[in-house]
């Protein structure tokens, strides 16, 4: 068995310009253009989104890293320049310069929308995503994780790894025995995961065998693992989704 990585489970504003909490309803539309960003639009058609299409996260194991900042919501004015940061690699719609200065729905606070220019107010943006999903591996119970995405500008901040210690941490606190993932082993390497126990695995589509890795909480929990890795998770509630859409009709309106 890998040993996991003690490290502590949870930051705060105080340690960190940013937190990590459970996902919200309303941290649907920006997740889903955090990941357009980072993925691409195309991001639905890749192997390991077979695993998740129609399916609900894992109980309590869907997080947001969410970044602590400032902001000005006054008729004519803009947000500070440091929220509009922009790279290659992050979000770019209309919509998403909108709800990066307010919370991850486009909306804002109340007491943001006052008169007066260079009024600011404490406000929260989306900048990291992941989720962990119900999977059988050959017969075996186990989890599967993500998509991790962070936003570009937040990437030296350390969310990615903040969010996998506190996925990791939560998943093992809520009993289960093993995570399985798709990605690049040098990076996932310092979680503990490896390819040790997942070379008679598959997945329902093209994968490049040496970024199969998997984690155990438990020793020998993936031994004599076999066969293709199916879903396993509760029916995703699809009025949710359309709930979010129509959240951001009057945002993109604006």
């Amino acid at each position: 068995m890998t040993a996991l990585r003690k490290t502590k489970i949870a930051l705060t504003p105080k340690a960190a310009p940013f937190a990590i909490r459970a996902e919200r309803a309303s941290d649907v539309v920006a997740r889903e253009a955090l990941l357009d960003a980072c993925f691409g639009e195309n991001r639905h058609m890749r192997t390991c989104q077979r695993l998740r299409d129609g399916r609900a996260p894992a109980e309590g194991l869907a997080f947001s890293a969410v970044h602590q900042g400032l902001l000005s919501r006054i008729r004519g004015s803009q947000c500070p320049p440091h929220d509009l940061e922009r790279t290659s690699n992050s979000i770019r719609t209309t919509a998403d310069s909108k709800f990066a200065c307010g919370d991850s729905s486009g909306n804002f606070p109340e007491d943001t929308l006052r008169e007066g220019v260079g009024n600011f107010r404490n406000a929260t943006r989306l900048v990291g995503t992941l989720r962990l999903w119900h999977v059988s591996a050959g017969g075996i119970p186990a989890l599967m994780l993500g998509p991790l995405a962070v936003e570009a500008s937040s990437r030296k901040l350390g969310v990615g790894t903040a969010l996998m210690d506190h996925a990791l941490a939560a998943a093992k606190a809520r009993g289960h025995c093993a995570v399985i993932l798709l990605g690049d082993a040098p990076y996932y390497a310092r979680f503990g995961f490896s390819a040790q126990k997942t070379g008679e695995l598959s997945l329902p589509g093209p994968f490049e065998r040496e970024r199969l890795l998997a984690l155990e909480f438990a020793e020998g929990a993936l031994d004599g693992a076999w066969g293709m890795i199916a879903a396993t998770g509760a029916p995703a509630a699809k009025a949710r989704a359309v709930r979010a859409k129509k959240a951001l009709q009057p945002v993109l309106a604006a």
